[in-house]
């Protein structure tokens, strides 16, 4: 009886520690960047809280199994592939250190190293990596911080294979060749030329824009149930049970994501068809337009431009003398009414509700 109890208690305990460990396990998330060589990306990752192990690998190429002797001939390039914890540290803040430590002006190595198997690149393994990605990448072009375009491409990522163990954790095993090798390579000098000496010692180049967008379980935190399915799945909230369908207050809407303005109430009018209805998008605002084959018809999609969240659609029906009906999902929008425009940030926008 004793030893079956004993058995039993044994059995439980490693349900529940093998419960534990999952649950710890799960709350780690991957994220894979090209940097130039992995011995720097590696140890500039690690010293971030929020962060649990950084492998140094290879990724992008052609062949299986690559190792350092031949990983450059097939396509490879050197990355490193980073566990971290979303509540601690976001994808957005890891993208924000990526860019301090690399030079994103080239496209063809890093720093002293040359060659395709030094570039950089970002790999993103869902689609909410590529969007925050694109993103922070769009931001950094339009900051003016840098004087060209960005280089760095966006990739689906492939298979990751890590390196042998003689370069995992090689700035911890050797660090006086590591130290010795960086200061030779000119790595962090180019870096305070690129970044700024401030920057680069902020370990983040903090992009400064009003839009960004969350990381996706910050985004459902934030939204409710159907602004995430219209935003990010690319549905349809049903019409005249909507919270702007028949708004009349003077102000703006501005992408519910990312707050980025997309319509004046100027420009709003009663379609009939229980949708927020505007003949035009605001001044400065950027759509994308998009292809809609769903609904057994071909549509015209939009979506905002930084946070790429799904609107609504664009339709030919519209009034004149443009004839646009773009019609909108209030779960896409937040309004900001003409009172509030300059407390919240938008102050250019106080001339439209000027008689």
């Amino acid at each position: 009886m004793r030893k079956t109890f004993l058995l039993l208690v044994s059995f439980f305990l490693l349900v529940w520690m093998t419960t534990i460990n999952s649950s710890a396990e799960d709350k780690y998330e991957i994220a894979i960047f090209a940097g130039g060589c992995f011995w720097c990306m590696e140890s500039d990752f690690e010293k971030n809280d929020g962060i649990k192990e950084v492998v140094s690998g290879y990724i992008g190429g052609s062949t299986k199994n690559p190792n350092y002797k031949n990983y450059g001939k097939s396509g490879h390039l050197e990355a490193v592939q980073i566990f971290y914890d979303p509540s601690v540290i976001s994808y957005m803040e890891l993208l924000d250190i990526f860019w301090v430590k690399i030079d994103p002006l080239d496209k063809n190595g890093q720093f002293c190293d040359r060659g395709h198997e030094y570039s950089t690149a970002i790999f993103y393994l869902t689609s909410q990596q590529k969007k925050l990605a694109e993103n922070s990448k769009n931001m950094l072009d339009n900051s003016g911080i840098l004087k060209k375009p960005v280089e760095t491409p966006i990739k689906k990522a492939g298979v990751f294979y890590p390196a042998e163990d003689f370069h995992q954790n090689y700035y911890k095993k050797n660090p006086l060749k590591y130290k010795y090798y960086r200061y030779r390579c000119g790595r962090d000098k180019q870096l305070r030329e690129i970044w700024g000496k401030k920057k680069v010692l902020d370990n983040s180049v903090k992009i400064s824009a009003k839009y960004r967008i969350p990381d996706l379980r910050q985004l459902e935190e934030k939204l409710t149930p159907l602004q995430f399915d219209v935003t990010q799945n690319d549905a349809t909230e049903p019409p005249f049970n909507n919270k702007y369908w028949d708004n009349k207050r003077e102000g703006i809407y501005v992408d519910i994501v990312s707050g980025e303005p997309l319509f004046s109430s100027t420009d709003k009018y009663k379609s009939g068809t229980g949708w927020p209805s505007f003949t035009k998008p605001i001044a400065g605002a950027s759509l994308i337009t998009k292809e809609d084959k769903n609904w057994f018809s071909v549509r015209t999609e939009l979506r905002s431009k930084y946070a790429d969240s799904h609107l609504g659609h664009l339709f030919n029906d519209g009034p004149k003398p443009g004839g646009f009906r773009y019609c909108i999902n209030s779960a896409a929008l937040r309004f900001v009414p003409k009172n509030n425009l300059e407390k919240e940030g938008y102050p250019n926008y106080l001339n439209l509700f000027e008689n």
